[in-house]
């Protein structure tokens, strides 16, 4: 794998892992959070805001894209 300068780079600790290990450290990780009462949980309304975020900025890069053109 090479970095923006072309050096080469080494997969070391998460990066490197395999996907299947990520995920299952990811989930483990989340498991405590929540049992801990330290991971945020999303409102209906929260999400609600949080997709049209998203599509407002998905619709302004189609916009700055097509500008571009």
């Amino acid at each position: 794998m090479n970095d923006q300068e072309g050096r080469i780079r080494s997969r070391r600790g998460f990066a490197g892992m395999d996907p299947e290990r990520q995920r299952e450290i990811a989930r483990k990780g989340a498991r405590t959070a929540h049992e801990l009462g330290l991971a945020h949980e999303f409102t209906p309304e929260e999400a609600r805001n949080a997709r049209a975020k998203s599509l407002s900025a998905r619709a302004q890069g189609a916009a700055n894209t097509q500008q571009q053109e």
